[in-house]
């Protein structure tokens, strides 16, 4: 196994996650194009890590763009947009692409994103050398977001979390679960999460969404996922932590109330849309008890988090709604 980026917790540091103290890793200028870079995918790749990134350019077009890096932490883009050839179908339109999510399942990789058809719905795709990508039916009808596959079969189907949405910037959001036989039609959809009442958990009391691939731990499968407030300032995204039951992940077994991750930096609070921390990407080592988490800070950059894995399990364990 690659060895995951890493930085051992501050001193004086008693949070039980911490960030890289040399954030952001990815600027928003990082390729010519860019407006801004932010809310992207990491996978172990080789001898070291591919990616995709979500790369607005200075119009303001969303699309994604494969990546690679020998460490995880220094990248190098490439200048042009992903192109899709015809996967499982041949409808592969797409007014917008964004938010993807990357992950390893059998023999090739899967990548999902918010997929411009009518309004945003789940696309997907499969690359099993990130030069070649071929885009297969979208999962769902519109609107929908954060479409997050699980990276092993669940019961002998692949699994999705996502969120169903509106079409604009959308004030609600719960957790669901969906499963497909071929990963071209999609079932059997259940509630996974809803947001928390006001009272008992504020910071993500008005739509939450899955974020990493799901972790799977001796406890069941770690989601991390983001949760918004509404406030005076408009909304401010932050990270939670949950464990759903192995065979069956649409039951949470805990869930934190506190929140892991919330905008303090400069570069959380200050960018196109403000106090935004956004998970999309995870790396783990079970073995070294390493977790490391690569998230969106306002809308802008690619920041990074670290924690010790056991130690996340234990505090959504101890601190859980």
């Amino acid at each position: 196994m690659n060895s995951i980026p890493w930085q051992d917790r501050p001193e004086n540091c008693s949070d039980v996650m911490w960030r890289y103290s040399e954030n952001p890793i990815i600027d928003r200028y990082a390729i010519p194009s860019s407006n801004s870079i932010f809310n992207s995918a990491v996978v172990p790749f080789k001898d070291g890590f591919a990616g995709v990134f979500r790369c607005d350019n200075k119009a303001v077009q969303m699309n994604i763009f494969a990546g690679f890096s020998k460490n995880g932490i220094d990248w190098d883009i490439n200048h042009e947009p992903i192109v899709m050839q015809a996967g499982n179908t041949e409808m592969i339109d797409s007014d917008y692409k964004y938010d993807p999510r990357v992950v390893f399942i059998e023999d090739r990789y899967w990548i999902t994103w918010c997929n411009g058809y009518h309004g945003p719905t789940i696309g997907i795709a499969y690359t099993f050398d990130f030069k070649e990508f071929f885009q297969c039916e979208n999962a769902f009808l519109p609107f929908n977001r954060n479409g997050v596959l699980f990276p092993q079969k669940i019961n002998g189907k692949y699994a999705m979390l996502s969120r169903p949405s509106d079409n604009g910037h959308t004030p609600f959001g719960d957790i669901y679960i969906s499963y497909s036989p071929d990963m071209k039609y999609w079932g059997e959809h259940r509630c996974v999460m809803k947001a928390t009442p006001f009272e008992d958990s504020a910071w993500q009391c008005t739509k939450i969404g899955a974020g990493p691939i799901p972790i799977l731990t001796d406890e069941g499968w770690l989601m991390l996922y983001h949760g918004v407030i509404n406030t005076c300032n408009g909304f401010r995204y932050a990270m939670g932590a949950a464990i759903l039951e192995t065979d069956a992940p649409d039951k949470v077994k805990y869930r934190t109330q506190p929140y892991l991750l919330g905008p303090a930096k400069t570069y959380e609070m200050v960018g196109d849309v403000p106090n935004v921390v956004f998970p999309c990407a995870a790396l783990h080592d079970t073995k070294e008890d390493k977790l490391a988490v690569y998230y969106g800070a306002a809308d802008t950059v690619v920041a990074m988090a670290f924690g010790k894995l056991s130690e996340v399990v234990q505090f959504t364990k101890e601190n859980s709604l």
